[in-house]
């Protein structure tokens, strides 16, 4: 297993827009955080971005994951970067 950074970008006025699809998100990430997938994901302080560490076979699974999200299928998530992550520390 390989882990895999993730930085991407919300949409305008996401805090908003994402209230009706909120609860499915979370209870999407419990599930991937329990099976061992999603290690942490997050906004930035003022909610433009988001990072997240996924552990996973390959760079194409963390993407089809991501795109497989409620808030990414609504346009809350509007760009999603997966890299290939090394942690040092």
């Amino acid at each position: 297993m390989a882990r895999f950074v993730v930085w991407g970008r919300y949409c305008e006025g996401a805090i908003e827009k994402r209230t009706p699809f909120r609860q499915e998100h979370l209870d999407r990430l419990k599930t991937l955080k329990q099976e061992g997938s999603l290690i942490t994901l997050g906004p930035t302080q003022d909610s433009s971005h988001l990072f997240a560490i996924f552990e996973a076979e390959s760079r194409e699974w963390v993407d089809a994951l991501l795109r497989q999200d409620v808030y990414w299928r609504q346009g809350i998530w509007i760009e999603l970067q997966v890299y290939p992550w090394i942690q040092a520390f």
